[in-house]
């Protein structure tokens, strides 16, 4: 893969053999040549648990202190009688049946953030196959289904983020933006990773973290030690 003059000079900033502190990889991420657009600060992980096994899977949520540094777009499926209150909120799409019918027929996926109250999951769980794999659809463990729809659409745009372990036993989450301060994004790397690690289950034996590294949106990956 050709490379350009600016990943080059970036890559002899890492060393490939080190795993560094958070505040190290932040520090020299911070440091790299960039490029014209804000970059994202990205956290990637393997850990040692079995996706297959449903007592090892691995989700949760958690709010970052200085935000994602992007523009949420927060979806709510509710009754009639709670759309006020989802907009009232700061909800960018309110609906039900008529939301579903968009994403299901039209492919319609316009949105970044997805809430449902209980009683709507009849019609959101539909959308699973669609929902699922994009980490959109709502889920009581992530408060995203609930009838407290104020609070959650204010969390989600305050810049909460849920997780979930891939099927390669991954999970990846973007942590700000590279403009943010050093000190800012290093709050939001551990407030992370706290969340992440307090998530293990009981069933997962060993090391719960196998890897970590932390990148920008194009520069190359530092390993990280958590």
């Amino acid at each position: 893969m050709k490379r350009s003059k600016r990943y080059k000079e970036a890559v002899k900033a890492v060393d490939e053999d080190k795993a560094y502190s958070i505040e190290e990889a932040v520090a020299i991420l911070k440091d790299m040549p960039h490029t014209k657009f804000d970059e994202t600060l990205d956290l990637s992980t393997k850990l040692g648990v079995d996706p297959k096994q449903s007592d090892q899977m691995i989700r949760g949520s958690v709010i970052l202190p200085h935000g994602t540094g992007r523009k949420v777009r927060v979806l709510v499926f509710c009754e009639s009688e709670k759309e006020s209150e989802a907009k009232e909120a700061g909800a960018d799409f309110v609906g039900g049946q008529d939301l579903a019918d968009k994403i299901q027929k039209e492919g319609w996926m316009e949105f970044d953030y997805c809430i449902a109250t209980p009683s709507m999951m009849r019609v959101v769980s539909k959308l699973g196959r669609v929902l699922g794999p994009r980490g959109l659809m709502p889920s009581p463990k992530t408060g995203t289904v609930t009838d407290k729809l104020e609070a959650a659409v204010k969390e989600a745009k305050r810049g909460k983020i849920d997780f979930r372990l891939d099927k390669f036993g991954c999970i990846h989450a973007g942590l700000g933006k590279i403009s943010f301060s050093k000190e800012a994004l290093i709050e939001n790397v551990r407030s992370f990773v706290d969340a992440m690690l307090a998530s293990k289950t009981q069933s997962v034996k060993g090391d719960f973290v196998k890897s970590a590294f932390l990148s920008t949106t194009m520069s190359p990956s530092l390993r990280i030690k958590l």
